[in-house]
């Protein structure tokens, strides 16, 4: 039997996209998203629990992330879980990522790099990763988003 390792994550970004290039000229963007679940306490006292995620996209979708995508900007992140180990001070460490297939940039485009994407519009830029010589799929609308 086959496994699952998807994530959907929906959020707001924490600090400006950070763009890198391996050795062979891959591009990589570094996303912090923030996710916020709000409940009450057995007080009945509203609360807020944010959770940071580390969120890599490659190729030409890191780059148009990294165009478009600013500090605060809300997005839609499909994806799958990595986690890779680094030595720091001789520790070994682990991190986990998410992995990026697909992102979709929400609420409006004010701020955006080159001013792109008529300000105010619902839906931003988007994208799935893939092969460099792959076809861009069509873009997906707000009603694509599962929820």
């Amino acid at each position: 039997m086959g496994s699952v390792n998807k994530v959907i994550l929906v959020g707001n970004l924490g600090a400006d996209p950070e763009l890198k290039y391996t050795p062979s000229n891959r591009a990589i963007c570094n996303l912090r998203l923030a996710t916020t679940d709000v409940f009450k306490d057995k007080a009945g006292q509203r609360q807020e629990k944010t959770e940071w995620h580390r969120v890599s996209v490659w190729g030409e979708l890191g780059e148009t992330c990294h165009k478009f995508l600013k500090k605060g900007r809300a997005a839609y992140v499909e994806g799958r879980l990595q986690t890779r180990t680094y030595d720091k001070d001789g520790q070994k460490h682990y991190a986990t990522d998410v992995v990026a297939d697909r992102v979709v940039f929400l609420g409006s485009n004010e701020g955006a790099a080159n001013g792109n994407g008529g300000g105010g519009k619902k839906s931003g830029s988007w994208g799935e990763s893939g092969g460099a010589d792959e076809p861009a799929p069509m873009p997906p609308s707000d009603d694509d988003i599962p929820f």
